[in-house]
């Protein structure tokens, strides 16, 4: 049995409880508010629900960029640039609009830039510290909204939305190579790797871990299109979603 203490205050280990049990609980939250909301809310109500979830995500973000500017701010570490906490940024703009293009881009983003984190999370807290908190809501919140989108809302990216989103994604890699040159920073792991243990540990050493990435990242997007466009409806009629 899986006991959470809220006196843990260690570094999280893949596998543990701390990493596990946020996984679970918004696994069953996440199901739970999908069910509730195709089946229970009008359009308006659903709307609301997808505009708080990016409220929620977005102010853990800008919290934690106030309490960093209290503590003493480091412009070659704290600037919400990493890939998971820029999306974290401007994630209200798409669940206030629900623009198709955002979706199309920030679908893919989010399903391939989170997985890492989540498999190999990078937490120096333990529960109940914000920076735990802040870390779970991020990067759970964030595959939360994808799958709201996708559930409740009927959006998919289309076979032209894989490259659509890669391509965004190079101009974002070129960005934050010129942001790391001009500050002397390594946002987004591209001058090094991270001194946790993650996924980019099996891909080499630098420059390796980069050019390996670039080339397996593209067959990630089309496993992604292929879930969204797989013919899911006669499976999740029997639990109630019709995407």
């Amino acid at each position: 049995m899986i006991q959470f203490s809220i006196t843990a205050f260690q570094q999280v280990q893949m596998g543990s409880k701390e990493h596990l049990l946020p996984l679970i609980l918004t696994l069953i939250f996440g199901i739970f508010l999908i069910l509730y909301s195709n089946k229970n809310l009008s359009e308006k109500s659903q709307h609301l629900v997808f505009m708080l979830l990016g409220f929620i995500v977005s102010g853990f973000v800008i919290t934690n960029q106030i309490l960093k500017i209290m503590e003493g701010y480091d412009i070659h570490e704290d600037l919400p640039l990493f890939l998971c906490g820029l999306m974290g940024l401007i994630i209200p703009v798409f669940t206030i609009t629900r623009k198709y293009w955002m979706f199309e881009i920030l679908s893919f983003w989010i399903l391939t830039g989170t997985m890492q984190s989540i498999i190999t999370p990078d937490i120096a807290d333990g529960f109940p510290k914000f920076n735990f908190i802040r870390y779970w809501v991020l990067h759970l919140g964030l595959i939360l909204i994808v799958f709201y989108a996708f559930y409740v809302f009927k959006m998919r990216p289309t076979f032209k939305s894989i490259f659509k989103s890669f391509g965004a994604f190079q101009i974002y890699v070129v960005s934050m190579f010129i942001v790391n040159y001009l500050l002397g920073a390594n946002y987004f792991y591209l001058n090094n790797k991270p001194d946790a243990a993650t996924l980019l540990d099996l891909l080499g050493d630098w420059p390796i871990y980069l050019l390996v990435t670039e080339l397996i990242i593209l067959p990630y997007f089309f496993l992604i299109y292929g879930f969204f466009n797989f013919k899911w409806k006669p499976i999740l009629q029997k639990v109630g979603l019709h995407p």
